[in-house]
């Protein structure tokens, strides 16, 4: 399933397997919420910029179009016609994050869902039936997701119940799994630590969740906000509690250089919409840093986003183009800068594990990890 091929420091290179292929790790899973990437691409597309790993929203999948329409058209994979490997998230940060009235017990979270405002009740086994549905290849555990700051006490009550919540994942992922008409019969589940910025007690948390041997384990509730070395500290206090032998994925980071920075730490696994966002909003990476497309001084810029990059927009077309496009609303504007900057993001990950391979990381970091944080 997952084997670490060879290691600089604590950052590791490394090879994931599972029903739907083999992906090569550190690996960036670019962000196809409800089954597509916002701004226009389809799987199809996501083959030619080298994404190994999709990832899609079980939250809402199952508001739209439901899970069980996903589960009658063969699978999140056929739905899609994406071949290789999916992971999807299980809801919990969706219940939290957009949710405006929740009503948290130890069953579950009743909520009103987004869209049309209906009652939705999601718990452990919940979650799992609908990614069970979906036919990922990666079910990820139904986690409570607190909110930044939160008192050490709260956040105490949220990792007890957490871990509850995890057992009985386990429970409902394996007898999901046995029935005879499973979508995918080989999905594999990943636990989330949590624990806010407590060291503490995301060592406990770490500890305890290692004791359920999942396939995997993420660290979760980072990101939302807490200063960015705070982020990086609870990496390194989780990091040696974390199973050797199984993948290590942050979940939701981030920036070009957050990635470098959490490869060093030991994650093997990442994800984020910030470069499709991005990319929708004007704001690009290149390999001397991040530019703003709508900037006057490309107006009449003849070169490509990044002279460096390969993708198929900086083959075909320039910055001034791709200003006019952006200036103008037109649809175009988002496919062509959403395909750069994944791509960016997809041969940065390419880069690191050559790096890795030739026993080079540490000067890769340290050439790139400030560099890419500047602004053009």
């Amino acid at each position: 399933m997952f084997r670490v091929i060879k290691k600089e420091g604590k950052a590791r290179r490394g090879e994931f397997t599972c029903a739907h292929g083999t992906a090569q790790t550190p690996v960036f899973m670019n962000v196809g919420t409800q089954a597509a990437i916002k701004g226009g691409l389809d799987a199809h597309d996501l083959e030619q910029i080298g994404c190994q790993i999709e990832l899609s929203n079980t939250y809402h999948l199952h508001v739209r179009p439901g899970d069980d329409v996903v589960r009658q058209m063969g699978g999140l994979h056929r739905f899609m016609d994406w071949k290789g490997p999916i992971l999807t998230d299980s809801g919990g940060f969706q219940v939290f994050s957009l949710a405006k009235l929740r009503n948290i017990k130890e069953e579950g979270v009743t909520f009103s869902c987004h869209v049309d405002g209906r009652k939705i009740f999601m718990g452990p086994e919940e979650s799992m039936r609908i990614q069970s549905n979906l036919g990922s290849d990666i079910a990820m555990a139904f986690d409570e997701c607190v909110e930044n700051p939160a008192t050490h006490e709260y956040a105490e009550k949220s990792c007890a119940r957490t871990l509850r919540w995890l057992e009985r994942c386990v429970a409902e992922h394996k007898k999901l799994n046995a029935q005879p008409d499973c979508v995918n019969p080989d999905q594999m589940l990943f636990g989330i630590n949590q624990g806010c910025t407590f060291p503490d007690l995301r060592i406990k948390h770490m500890q305890e969740i290692a004791k359920l041997d999942c396939d995997g384990y993420a660290i979760g509730g980072l990101a939302v906000g807490e200063p960015t070395q705070e982020m990086y500290d609870v990496i390194d206090a989780v990091e040696p509690y974390m199973p050797e032998e199984k993948p290590r994925y942050l979940m939701g980071v981030g920036t070009p250089s957050n990635i470098i920075e959490g490869v060093a730490r030991g994650v093997d696994f990442f994800d984020c919409v910030m470069p499709a966002r991005n990319a929708r909003h004007g704001k690009l990476f290149t390999w001397q840093g991040s530019m703003n497309i709508k900037n006057e001084k490309y107006k009449l810029d003849p070169l490509p986003i990044d002279p460096d990059c390969q993708c198929p927009t900086c083959r075909s077309f320039s910055r001034a183009y791709l200003r006019h496009l952006v200036k103008a609303d037109e649809m175009l504007a988002m496919r062509l800068l959403v395909t750069h900057n994944l791509w960016f993001y997809n041969e940065l990950m390419q880069k690191i594990r050559d790096a890795l391979d030739e026993d080079r990381f540490a000067e890769f970091r340290a050439e790139y990890s400030e560099k890419l944080e500047r602004r053009i």
